[in-house]
C-alpha cells in the first residue's frame, strides 16, 4: 500500500479518483506545526535564529492517524502544493511523522495525467525552499513581535505592525495625504449639439476646458452666434491585443473589479477550484501556458469561432522575481464551460476560462472616427466627438465584458455646414486622486515589489482586521488608528518600511530559496540593527496624545485647554486635566460626555452607559462598584454607529438573553442571544445560528421551534453533526 499525503480533504478526494486501490490519500489539513506565540520560546536568536516549532492546536489526532497509516505503508508520497509553503508543509509532516525517505511529488493541476506524471518523477524535499519559507516566517515574526510590542505600549494593546503589512499601510496613508493636500479648481465643460444634412443630432465637446468663467461665457456667446461646419474628419484602425492568462495578482485584481470579490475571497474560491481539479495552481507569477494546454485552446477557438480567430501566443513574465508555479492560472480542461459547486466558484471559473481562451485569439480591430467642428468665424477652440465601432471582434468575441460600448457617429463630410441645436456650459471641479481599491492596492504592491502574490490577500485582510483601513464604497480609507500607527512608523522606522528596503529584502529571501544567500547571515545582518533601533524608541511618549486642540475649544466642564487624543472610536478632544477632569468634545466641537449616562432603565432605575471595551462597544446597566464589579452588559451590533445609540436601542440590547418560552417536548427554556459568532438560539445545549431573515431581538417561540426542527449543520463546511 502507498500513502499519499496532501493538505486538504477536498484535494484528497479529487486525487483519490485518479489512483488505484493500492494508493491511500490522506490530508494533513493544512500546516501541522508553527511557532509558539511567545517569541522567547519561538526563536533561538543567539543560537543562529533557530525556530522552535510546536504541533498546531487540534492537529494531534490528525497526525496520530497519519502515523498509524504510515507505519503500514510501503511508500509515502508528500503531494503538498508546488510552492515554498507546500514544501515547508511537506517537511513538517515528514519531521513530525519521523519519515526516513519520503518521496516528494509536485503537480500544477490536479488531473489524472498530471498526478500520474508526478508519481513517475518523485524527488526529495528541497531543503533550500524549506529554508526560504522558514526565513520569511522567522523574519516576519521578529519584525512583527518587536514593532507590535512597541505599538502596544505607545498606542493600544492588540494592534500590530509587520514587514509587509506596514509598507502597505504606508502606501494607503501616502495617498490619503495627497488627497488632503489637493486643492480643487473650477473648470467648464462646453458642449454643442449639432446636426448636418442627414438630420442626425450628435454632441461635440470643446477640446479646451477653460478655468475662467468669462472665457467660457465668451466661447458660448461666439458659438451661439456663429455658423458651424465640419472642420476635419479622421478615421483610423486600431488593434486591441488580448491580455495574458491570469497570474495570482491579475486574478485578484480582475475578480475584484468585475466580480466584487476581495483578494482574500478570490483566493479562497480559486483554492476550491484547484482542489477539485478544475484549474491549475492559483499561486503563480507566470503567464506561460503548457504547450498541450495551448494546443487544446487553439483547437477550441477554431471549433467555436473559426480559424480566423485563433492566434497562438507566447507571453513573457515581466516580474523579475517570477517564481512558484511554472504556468499561468488556466482551466485544466478548456472545453469544460462551467465548473464549481456554487455560484461564486462558477463565476470565477468562467472568468479564468475566458481569459485563458482569449489569450490565444486574434487581435480585435476597431475603427475609430474623430469629427472636429468649429464656427466659420475665428475665435473659439475646436469642438470634437470621438466614436468607434468593432470591425473584427477577435478575442472580444470570447471576453465580451472587455468590449466596452460602441459609439456610433453619423456620416458627415468635411466642410459640411452644421446646424446648432443647443450649446451648454457646465461648471465642474477637479477631483482629488482616487483612493486605492483592494485591486488597486494589489497592483501597487506588485509594481513596487512589496510582498509576493501569495501574500497580497492576507496583507489586505490584516489591515482590515486591525481596523487600520475601512471601506468607503470600494475604496480603502485609513482610520485614525491607521494614520497614527503609520505616521509613527514612517517617522521612526522609515528605513524598514520604505519601498527600496522592503523590495530588496524580498529579493534576499528569494536568494535563500535559490541557494545564493546564507540564512543566518541574512537574518543577523537585518535583525541586529533593527532590534537596536526598536529599543532606542521605547522612551518615546505615548502616541494617543496627538497635540493641543484649537484654542477656541475649551473643556465643557472646567474651561481648561484641551488636547486631541486617539481612542478606540477615533480622535476626540479631552481635557488636559484628565483624569481629574473628564470633560471631552468631539472633533467638531460638540460635547462628548462618555461618562454621562445615556438614560435610566425604567424597571431598575439604574443608569445605562455606552462604553468601549476590548472587544468592541457595549451598553452597561449600572456602575461598577465593589459590591457589583460586573454589572449587566450587552454588545452593540457592529453595524451600529456608536454615536447614534439611543436609550431605546440600549434597552433593546440589554433584553438579551431573551427566554422565548419552553420546548413542548423537554419543558426546557429556549433562549435567544448574541455570541462570538453572531446571533443564535439555544435549547438544552443545542446552539443554532440565526439566518439573515431572523432578528434576535424579535424572534418568537414558533420560529425558534421551526429552526430547532431543521437538520443541524456545524462548522463552516456545513457537515452534518455526528450522532
Amino acid at each position: 500500500m502507498n500513502l499519499v499525503i496532501v493538505e486538504s480533504p477536498t484535494k484528497s478526494k479529487t486525487i483519490s479518483k485518479f489512483l488505484g486501490g493500492n494508493f491511500l490519500v490522506r490530508a494533513s489539513v493544512g500546516h501541522v506545526r508553527d511557532l509558539p506565540k511567545s517569541n522567547k520560546k519561538a526563536i533561538d536568536i543567539k543560537g543562529g535564529f533557530i525556530p522552535h516549532y510546536e504541533v498546531s492546536e487540534g492537529k494531534q489526532e490528525v497526525l496520530e492517524d497519519l502515523k498509524q497509516i504510515a507505519k503500514k505503508a510501503d511508500q509515502i508520497y508528500l503531494a503538498t502544493d508546488p510552492d515554498r509553503e507546500g514544501e515547508a508543509i511537506a517537511w513538517h509532516v515528514a519531521e513530525v511523522l519521523g519519515l526516513k525517505k519520503p518521496k516528494r511529488i509536485v503537480f500544477h493541476e490536479i488531473t489524472k495525467d498530471a498526478v500520474r506524471e508526478a508519481l513517475e518523477h518523485p524527488r526529495e524535499i528541497d531543503p533550500e525552499l524549506v529554508r526560504a519559507q522558514e526565513a520569511r516566517r522567522v523574519l516576519d515574526r521578529l519584525v512583527g513581535y518587536d514593532l507590535s510590542g512597541l505599538i502596544w505600549k505607545k498606542v493600544r494593546y492588540g494592534l500590530s505592525a509587520g514587514r509587509v503589512q506596514s509598507p502597505a499601510l504606508r502606501i494607503v496613508m501616502e495617498k490619503e495625504r495627497e488627497i488632503r493636500a489637493f486643492k480643487s479648481e473650477t473648470y467648464y465643460v462646453i458642449a454643442a449639439d449639432i446636426s448636418g444634412k442627414n438630420g442626425t443630432v450628435f454632441r461635440v465637446t470643446c477640446e479646451e476646458e477653460p478655468r475662467d468663467q468669462k472665457v467660457a461665457e465668451t466661447i458660448l456667446k461666439k458659438g451661439r452666434a456663429g455658423s458651424w461646419f465640419i472642420k476635419n474628419i479622421t478615421e483610423s484602425e486600431i488593434k486591441r491585443s488580448p491580455r495574458p492568462p491570469f497570474t495570482t495578482s491579475t486574478l485578484q485584481q480582475t475578480a475584484s473589479s468585475r466580480l466584487g470579490f476581495s483578494p482574500a475571497r478570490a483566493m479562497v474560491i480559486a483554492q476550491k477550484l484547484y482542489e477539485q481539479g478544475f484549474i491549475t495552481y492559483m499561486r503563480t507569477d507566470s503567464v506561460n501556458l503548457a504547450s498541450s494546454a495551448q494546443s487544446q485552446i487553439i483547437g477550441l477557438v477554431e471549433k467555436i469561432y473559426g480559424k480566423g480567430y485563433a492566434e497562438p501566443r507566447v507571453y513573457k513574465t515581466t516580474s523579475k522575481n517570477a517564481q512558484e508555479a511554472h504556468e499561468a492560472i488556466r482551466p485544466t480542461d478548456a472545453a469544460r464551460e462551467n465548473a464549481g459547486h456554487n455560484e461564486e466558484q462558477k463565476k470565477l471559473y468562467r472568468l479564468i476560462r475566458e481569459r485563458a481562451i482569449a489569450s490565444q485569439m486574434a487581435d480585435a480591430k476597431l475603427l475609430r472616427t474623430k469629427i472636429v467642428a468649429n464656427i466659420t468665424e475665428d475665435g473659439i477652440p475646436d469642438f470634437s466627438a470621438t466614436g468607434s465601432r468593432v470591425a473584427f471582434d477577435g478575442w472580444l468575441a470570447c471576453d465580451i465584458r472587455a468590449r466596452g460600448e460602441d459609439v456610433e457617429l453619423p456620416k458627415v463630410d468635411k466642410s459640411e455646414p452644421m446646424d446648432l441645436k443647443d450649446m451648454t456650459s457646465e461648471e465642474k471641479h477637479t477631483e482629488p486622486p482616487a483612493r486605492y481599491t483592494e485591486a488597486g492596492l494589489v497592483r501597487e504592491l506588485e509594481k513596487r515589489g512589496i510582498g509576493r502574490p501569495s501574500t497580497y490577500a492576507s496583507i489586505i485582510k490584516t489591515l482590515h482586521d486591525r481596523k487600520y483601513v475601512e471601506k468607503e464604497g470600494r475604496a480603502l480609507k485609513p482610520t485614525d488608528t491607521g494614520e497614527v500607527v503609520s505616521s509613527f512608523l514612517e517617522e521612526n522606522f522609515m528605513n524598514y518600511i520604505g519601498d527600496t528596503f522592503t523590495a530588496e529584502m524580498e529579493n534576499e529571501l528569494d536568494d535563500i530559496a535559490d541557494g545564493k544567500r546564507e540564512y543566518v547571515k541574512t537574518l543577523r545582518d537585518f535583525y541586529g540593527p533593527f532590534h537596536k533601533d526598536v529599543k532606542a524608541k521605547e522612551k518615546i511618549e505615548k502616541l494617543t496624545n496627538l497635540g493641543a486642540a484649537p484654542d477656541k475649544w475649551k473643556c465643557p466642564v472646567c474651561g481648561s485647554p484641551m488636547i486631541i487624543k486617539l481612542g478606540r472610536g477615533g480622535k476626540f478632544m479631552s481635557c488636559e486635566r484628565y483624569p481629574e477632569c473628564k470633560g471631552a468634545r468631539q472633533l467638531d466641537g460638540s460635547v462628548a460626555e462618555p461618562n454621562k449616562p445615556l438614560g435610566t432603565d425604567p424597571e431598575t432605575g439604574l443608569p445605562i452607559f455606552v462604553l468601549e471595551g476590548r472587544f468592541g462597544p457595549y451598553v452597561q446597566l449600572g456602575e461598577v462598584t465593589k459590591e457589583k464589579p460586573k454589572p449587566r452588559r450587552a454588545s452593540i451590533p457592529k453595524a451600529k454607529d456608536l454615536t447614534t445609540v439611543t436609550l431605546d436601542d440600549a434597552l433593546k440590547y440589554l433584553r438579551l438573553p431573551r427566554i422565548l418560552g419552553t420546548h413542548p417536548d423537554t419543558g426546557k427554556d429556549i433562549v435567544a442571544n448574541v455570541g462570538r459568532f453572531g446571533p443564535y438560539i439555544m435549547h438544552d445545549g443545542d446552539f443554532r445560528s440565526l439566518k439573515k431573515v431572523d432578528d434576535v431581538y424579535t424572534i418568537e417561540l414558533p420560529r425558534a421551534l421551526e429552526i430547532l426542527k431543521e437538520e443541524k449543520k456545524v462548522g463552516r463546511r456545513g457537515k452534518k453533526k455526528k450522532e
